[in-house]
């Protein structure tokens, strides 16, 4: 059967028009997912400012070393008590009874070793028996001073300076040895508890001076005993600071301050802004970063490069501190690419609830 040409050309005619179509229909250019960091400014005279928690340094807890019926509680909770003050006494009447008769037999023994001893100058003793008295009289004199050591310990005095924290008993009461009577917060050194995140954890030996801002307009220096290695559970490590001295006193435990850590090195004048190694590039022996504009669009910026004690950061010149520079997924980009950053909500997306 012949085909007849009018059909030929009524089916070629839109394959033709569609493949026209396609041809010269313009390609969208793909924009490829980068991650950015932003410059960091280290070095001397930079000062963060971090909340603070006052805390006393150590808590003690305050306790008779003889059993025996409290007399007289001469504190209460709260109150501020100087180092060597009586908090407190118990009833003495039977420890001051075994002293008296210790003392009676102690004397009598003590006489008696006296004569012993001109017998045995005259030779009308033995040696044995002489130093069996003298034992005799030793081991008097040790029980006559641990009774008035327990008569002594029957004062309960304040081992520092600080405040009541709680009172456990009260007068007529009976407390065996070691049972706490008193918890006292011991305010003669105080401690402030900073927590700081990890951008500044990693700034730590850095860490040049620190001083708190108290509500009542004081500045208090203070000195770093410890930085926690590991970060809590929202991701901030505790930094541990102390204050001691006179100035400890403008230091209410419990109370919120502000805390200024002034890092950098004076001495040496290391100071700049520093990058991460990877956010760096090198066209032949030129350093340069990419970085991003309003428009989502790359520009080049060249930089130059020095190190650090950081084996993953560089210090760099040539960019403003706080500038956007892509870090991640910068190996085959080009001048004026447009890009989508990596965690950054498009701006018709108000509060990220698309």
């Amino acid at each position: 059967m012949r085909k007849s040409p009018l059909l030929f050309l009524l089916l070629a005619v839109p394959a033709i028009l569609c493949g026209c179509a396609v041809k010269g229909k313009p390609a969208t250019p793909s924009v490829r997912t980068v991650k950015t960091v932003r410059v960091e400014e280290v070095g001397a005279g930079l000062v963060s400012s971090y909340p603070g928690v006052v805390k006393e340094a150590s808590s003690i807890n305050v306790a008779f070393k003889t059993a025996g019926q409290i007399e007289s509680v001469n504190v209460k909770e709260g109150d501020y008590v100087r180092v060597g003050q009586l908090l407190s006494r118990l009833d003495d009447k039977d420890y001051k009874l075994g002293l008296e008769a210790l003392q009676v037999q102690y004397d009598q023994l003590s006489d008696e070793v006296g004569r012993l001893r001109e017998l045995f100058e005259k030779k009308s003793l033995s040696a044995n028996d002489y130093e069996k008295a003298k034992a005799g009289l030793t081991q008097l004199g040790i029980q006559l001073r641990l009774n008035q050591n327990k008569v002594a310990y029957t004062k309960l005095y304040a081992p520092v300076s600080g405040y009541i924290k709680a009172v456990n008993f009260a007068a007529s009461e009976m407390v065996d040895a070691g049972t706490p009577v008193f918890a006292m917060m011991d305010v003669s050194k105080v401690e402030v508890l900073v927590d700081i995140p990890v951008s500044e954890y990693r700034l730590k030996e850095t860490f040049k001076s620190f001083t708190c801002s108290t509500p009542q307009g004081f500045s208090v220096p203070l000195s770093l005993v410890s930085v926690a290695p590991k970060a809590d559970g929202n991701q901030l490590y505790r930094l541990t600071l102390r204050c001691s001295g006179t100035q400890s006193a403008d230091l209410l435990p419990g109370t919120n301050v502000e805390v200024l850590i002034d890092r950098g090195d004076k001495e040496t004048g290391v100071s700049g802004l520093t990058l991460p190694l990877a956010a760096v590039r090198y066209d032949g022996a030129q350093a340069f970063v990419w970085t991003v504009g309003n428009d989502s669009t790359l520009v080049r910026a060249d930089v130059t490069v020095s190190a650090t004690d950081h084996a993953d950061k560089v210090l760099v010149s040539g960019v403003a501190s706080g500038t956007e520079v892509i870090c991640a997924g910068a190996a085959t980009l080009k001048q004026g690419e447009k890009v989508r950053i990596l965690g950054r909500q498009p701006e018709s997306n108000v509060g990220g609830l698309l």
